[in-house]
């Protein structure tokens, strides 16, 4: 039985438990929950206390390593600009898109208000804009770390990684075998904890049901829908006319290039299992070679444009579910923190959902809500891994003119 299965098995467990705890009483729900709730805070923990190494790692080995690339120099800088580029849109959309169809969901306050408990929602005072850009840059990486404080993290790890590429090549070319080493550790780690996910979503539903009801169930069918809708927008209002346009290619040549890495991202939800046929794609459109060996293997490690809506009405979704209203300043820090996090997504099924943990806790939002979106993630994360190798796609057409 696959770990999907096991995961959805354990969701659904832990719905119909607490569904049925929300009727009987409090001698018996209690009890009961308070047995279950440190068996999901440890899962959540074990997560948590993977997030700081793995986002570092993976954005330090990333910058360093296309920073290092002299001769790729030009097309690197362009390809991490228009990647940013789509990232950011793609984030405004969802933005635009969540934000007002979640107010609509309908959540009990006064459940969501007990599922928040005493730490899990947002300070009353948000900081000036002024105070926003001054907290990006921390007196004290170490302590950045231990508070919690993931968007400042996330900027220090990329402007290392850009120091590290002007290093001398013996010493630089060390570090990053060092970085990558830790990244594909934690990686592993990241993956042996999954493995407890079925235990951890049934000890983190059974809880959620209790408090929330029905309520509960028709707000994950939501956000499933609302995800996969905005996925699918983004593919087609964004990503396909930007690589038709920016790569002067007829609609129907541009289909028939990414079809082939499509249906394996889809079928795997791996967009480096797609690797071989994108690239092979791009041979057959006879595309320069920094192309297919340097821009597709980079894209497809490190840029995710399915991850920038899935995490943004992640966050969203969690925030509605809780009953946290985020200021401008939240949105923005979210919206930020979210742009930047899609590079350090893991290259696992689920990694998004993973790679959401800084910016839950940019936004200080409850991290336990990640159980219910992995539980729920197979569907969702089909149509963006689509959506992460045809983003791939549209920036190989856009710099295939060298």
């Amino acid at each position: 039985m696959s770990l999907t299965t096991r995961v959805l098995i354990g969701l659904v467990a832990g719905f119909l438990l607490g569904l049925a705890l929300a009727g009987a009483s409090p001698s018996v729900s209690a009890p009961i929950n308070a047995f279950l709730a440190p068996v999901g805070t440890i899962f959540v923990n074990l997560i948590r206390m993977t997030v700081i190494p793995l986002v570092a790692s993976m954005l330090i080995a990333s910058a360093g390593s296309l920073g290092a690339s002299g001769a790729l120099g030009r097309v690197g800088a362009r390809a991490v600009g228009i990647a940013v580029v789509l990232l950011a849109i793609a984030g405004a959309i969802s933005v635009a898109v969540a934000v007002p169809v979640l107010a609509r969901v309908q959540i009990d306050q006064a459940a969501a208000l007990a599922l928040r408990g005493p730490v899990a929602g947002v300070s009353s005072s948000a900081p000036t804009l002024a105070q926003w850009f001054v907290d990006l840059v921390p007196q004290n990486i170490v302590k950045a770390g231990v508070d919690g404080a993931m968007l400042p993290i996330i900027l220090f790890s990329v402007l290392f990684g850009l120091a590290l590429a002007r290093v001398a090549e013996q010493r630089r070319d060390a570090v990053l075998r060092a970085v990558q080493g830790v990244a594909d550790a934690m990686q592993r780690l990241v993956a042996w904890i999954l493995e407890l996910a079925p235990v951890g979503v049934f000890a983190l539903a059974v809880p959620l049901a209790s408090k929330l009801g029905l309520g509960a169930a028709g707000a994950v069918l939501v956000y499933i829908v609302l995800v996969v809708s905005l996925t699918v927008a983004v593919g087609v209002l964004l990503l396909y006319p930007f690589g038709v346009l920016a790569g002067r290619m007829p609609p129907s040549a541009f289909v028939a290039f990414c079809a082939p890495a499509q249906a394996v991202a889809f079928a795997s939800r791996s967009s480096l299992a797609a690797l071989p046929a994108m690239v092979e794609s791009a041979e057959r459109a006879d595309m320069p070679q920094v192309v297919s060996g340097f821009v597709l293997p980079l894209a497809a490690s490190v840029f995710r444009a399915g991850a920038a809506v899935a995490q943004t009405v992640g966050v969203l979704f969690l925030a509605r579910l809780y009953g946290v209203t985020l200021p401008p300043a939240m949105l923005a820090t979210m919206y930020f923190t979210a742009i930047l996090a899609t590079f350090a997504v893991p290259g696992i099924p689920g990694g998004s959902v993973i790679a959401m943990v800084p910016v839950l806790a940019a936004v200080n939002l409850p991290i336990d809500g990640i159980g219910i979106l992995l539980a729920v993630d197979t569907i969702p994360d089909m149509f963006r891994t689509t959506a992460n190798v045809t983003g791939s796609m549209a920036l190989a057409a856009a710099l295939r003119r060298q």
